[in-house]
């Protein structure tokens, strides 16, 4: 009896846990992503409208085309891949948001390894 409780117990906690997904907050803007490159902690900023994003990444500044596949998913492609690495489409969907602050899971397109990040807005308007 005493395990049947706890599960209902269990259950009704775990059921009223729900993660915030406004992910039409995040569709332009401009935001800042931190993360460690070997053993360097680097910053890229991007701004992003409805189909292109600009990402500024050590004083460089690279294009992107932008497919949205729902609310919370979209493709990357670069506009001007160097190399072919670079022509390789990236998988982004955002898996949960909060205040200015979304995370995110990306992969490139057809490969299973994923891997997460976490990005924050800090402008509303998006000029590129």
């Amino acid at each position: 009896m005493r395990f049947f409780l706890f599960i209902v117990i269990l259950t009704t906690l775990t059921s009223c846990y729900h993660t915030e997904r406004n992910c039409d907050k995040f569709k332009t803007g401009t935001f800042e992503f931190e993360a460690l490159v070997g053993t360097e902690l680097t910053k890229t900023t991007f701004v992003r409208n409805d189909s292109i994003e600009v990402d500024y990444f050590r004083g460089n500044a690279d294009t992107s085309y932008i497919r949205w596949i729902n609310a919370c998913e979209y493709v990357v492609t670069k506009k001007n891949p160097k190399n072919q690495a670079e022509k390789r489409a990236i998988h982004m969907k955002i898996l949960a948001t909060e205040g200015d602050t979304y995370t995110f899971e990306y992969n490139i397109v057809g490969e299973t390894r994923k891997e997460r990040g976490t990005a924050v807005k800090v402008r509303e308007e998006s000029k590129p």
